[in-house]
């Protein structure tokens, strides 16, 4: 197969696959194998992940938002963690790596988008995310509350407000108490409860201005 019918095949596409490139050119696995192992050489396509591919500029016809990819390349799930505070403004700090949460095993990847981590949680915790438009692109991304509820549940140790203040927290009037009180019942966690406590006080000292220093 030509380069010329790959585009187009796939030039309006994000991203595609292995399976989706037998399917839709009628050609041999192995020989799409090799053309692909070729292209990629020649800097015409992008290796994501494991027989999943974006073509490079200037072949690509649409927008590729790294957030996007992070949720496709490894489905299901949705940015949390360290990212979504940052997406949000709650932590001064821009996040380094895309953080998603996955009822998968963690897994990780890195590719000329960025770097992508996974972390695993339960599936009675899978929920709290939302889709919000990113670029051209709707992305599934952690609520406020469940970002914070999220971290808290795969760091160790207890939150406490030292912790919390710790962390930098700002732009806390984005975080709704009660949803997050609420939310940190359905993990059915004494300890994420005591956290979601921990930041309502912490929150309060905050704006009162009474946390000691």
């Amino acid at each position: 197969m030509r380069f010329e019918r790959l585009l187009t095949l796939v030039g309006h596409l994000p991203f595609f696959d292995l399976p989706m490139l037998v399917q839709l050119s009628g050609a041999r696995r192995a020989t799409l194998r090799t053309q692909l192992h070729r292209w990629n050489l020649q800097g015409r396509i992008i290796p994501l992940r494991r027989a999943l591919y974006a073509l490079a500029p200037p072949h690509r016809r649409v927008e590729v938002h790294p957030a996007f990819l992070a949720n496709q390349m490894y489905r299901p799930s949705y940015l949390s963690f360290h990212w979504a505070l940052s997406y949000y403004g709650l932590i001064p700090e821009r996040a380094v790596a895309y953080t998603s949460a996955s009822t998968r095993v963690p897994r990780r990847f890195e590719n000329a988008f960025g770097r992508f981590r996974y972390t695993h949680i339960k599936k009675e915790a899978f929920f709290g995310y939302r889709s919000v438009r990113i670029g051209s692109h709707g992305v599934l991304v952690a609520s406020p509350e469940k970002a914070l509820l999220d971290l808290w549940h795969v760091e160790k140790g207890p939150w406490s407000v030292e912790r919390m203040a710790a962390m930098r927290f700002q732009g806390l009037e984005l975080v709704d108490r009660a949803g997050l009180l609420e939310s940190a019942r359905r993990f059915r966690s004494p300890r994420l409860l005591r956290a979601a406590r921990a930041w309502e006080a912490f929150a309060r000292s905050e704006v009162e201005g009474t946390r000691e220093l």
